[in-house]
């Protein structure tokens, strides 16, 4: 049941996002801020965790779940460092993702030899 609520959830929220590109004339760039802000106010608001306990990975994987990362860090490092862990938590939290994002394109961009378009 577990897979098929991340199906469900994760598919809902693309086919939402999907919408907003073909109906408004929102660029992508713009929608990717609006779901990450969404994810960490919804994080704040308390309403994200048992929605990702939930959904699973329908709810973490997409930028919602990057939203709440970055909100959680942000809120633990304030709590241990005061002020500096405004600036400092969601670095720390986001860390991981962002470096396997960028280990993972390198070598697919070393396996596949991208051209650029003409």
């Amino acid at each position: 049941m577990d897979y098929i609520n991340a199906f469900w959830v994760g598919g809902l929220i693309c086919a939402l996002v999907q919408i907003l590109m073909e109906k408004t004339k929102m660029m992508p760039g713009r929608i990717m801020v609006l779901l990450v802000c969404t994810g960490a106010v919804l994080g704040a608001v308390g309403i994200y965790e048992p929605f990702q306990e939930y959904a699973g990975a329908g709810a973490s994987v997409p930028l919602l779940g990057f939203g709440n990362v970055l909100w959680k860090g942000i809120k633990e490092a304030v709590d241990a460092d005061g002020f500096i862990g405004i600036f400092k938590g969601g670095f720390t939290s986001s860390a991981v993702g962002v470096s396997a994002a960028l280990v993972f394109a390198y070598i697919a961009s070393l396996i596949f030899q991208p051209k650029m378009k003409k």
